[in-house]
């Protein structure tokens, strides 16, 4: 792909963007696991819940740009579960970037980031029906760990999630 991608820290006024990119997202990849109403209602939070979480500025959140359009982000930080590791909380592309090389462009820096953090180990969740991020992450180096989890997204019906970790 032609182009220039550029990473960098999230400030609290790429709410917006965030936002955007999280939204549309959801809507291509998650439709199929949950109910209109529920699904309608967690595309609309999505939407608007980063303004908050950029202010917080408690974790680490990288936007990657290509051509100066805003089309990807990570979000990660110290691990609640596993001490001295990383977990990326997530990591989500606009449909419109998915092909272009945003993605693993900002996967790189994300793991340049999270090396210069110090630290020795990231691992992330995703959803065991979504190959197509499956592949990116093996892809990326992540390797399944053999944990699973059900994660309840709010609609009370825990949807398997598998655990994906990368030795750094």
């Amino acid at each position: 792909m032609n182009g220039v991608f550029k990473v960098f820290p999230a400030a609290p006024g790429d709410g917006d963007a965030v936002g955007e990119i999280h939204a549309e997202s959801w809507k291509v990849a998650y439709a199929g696991f949950f109910p209109t109403k529920f699904f309608d209602h967690a595309v609309s939070h999505r939407r608007g819940k980063w303004h908050g979480v950029l202010a917080d500025a408690k974790d680490t959140i990288l936007l990657a740009t290509l051509d100066g359009r805003p089309l990807a982000f990570s979000y990660f930080g110290s691990s609640p579960a596993h001490p001295e590791s990383a977990e990326i909380f997530g990591f989500y592309g606009h449909p419109d970037g998915w092909g272009t090389g945003v993605a693993g462009a900002l996967m790189a820096a994300s793991l340049d980031r999270i090396r210069e953090e110090r630290f020795g180990r990231v691992h992330l969740w995703t959803l065991r029906d979504t190959p197509q991020s499956r592949r990116f992450y093996a892809k990326s180096g992540f390797t399944e760990s053999g944990a699973v989890r059900g994660h309840d997204f709010g609609d009370g019906n825990p949807i398997e999630q598998i655990e994906y970790e990368l030795i750094l």
